[in-house]
């Protein structure tokens, strides 16, 4: 947890936090993808985290991605970017959080997978067949996966459904 989310927590406690964030898509030689198993969820996700305050999305990715798996990555365009009831996460340890994330798609520049941190348990590249066969992964993730395996032209976010109210 960064010091800035630590300063908002000793505020507000575990009240519900609406807080940016990025993901990264890594396909190894093989096309598998980099998956990682997330402590306090207990969940299979994609690498990433927290947008810090007055960082570009695209430096997060990049750092994120260092921390967590002790790769260099590049991105290389945006997958999607989504928010919503699917982005709520209630940690193990009482934490609410609403993410409005960012995907990149990404391509590893050096370094060798050999992180496993206080965030993560494993590290490991999975095939599309297997990553739809995880019963344990993030619903946000199998998402983010299906669209990252079927890339559309562009970008993908949810079409607006907010109306202005009646007088």
């Amino acid at each position: 947890m960064s010091d800035y989310i630590k300063k908002i927590r000793d505020k507000v406690g575990q009240e519900l936090l609406l807080l940016p964030s990025v993901s990264a898509f890594i396909q190894d030689e093989a096309h598998r993808v980099l998956l990682a198993k997330h402590r306090g969820t207990g969940k299979w996700v994609t690498p990433g985290g927290m947008v810090e305050p007055s960082e570009k999305p695209a430096d997060a990715v990049v750092r994120e991605v260092w921390e967590e798996t002790g790769l260099l990555v590049e991105p290389t365009a945006i997958i999607a970017v989504q928010g919503g009831p699917l982005f709520q996460i209630d940690y193990l340890h009482g934490d609410r959080v609403s993410y409005v994330s960012t995907w990149f798609r990404c391509r590893v520049l050096e370094g060798e997978l050999q992180r496993e941190d206080e965030e993560l348990s494993e590290l490991k590249y999975l095939s599309q067949a297997e990553t739809e066969k995880l019963a344990d992964i993030a619903q946000w993730a199998k998402e983010h996966l299906r669209r990252a395996f079927d890339p559309k032209e562009g970008a993908y976010f949810e079409a607006p459904t907010w109306q202005p109210p009646d007088d």
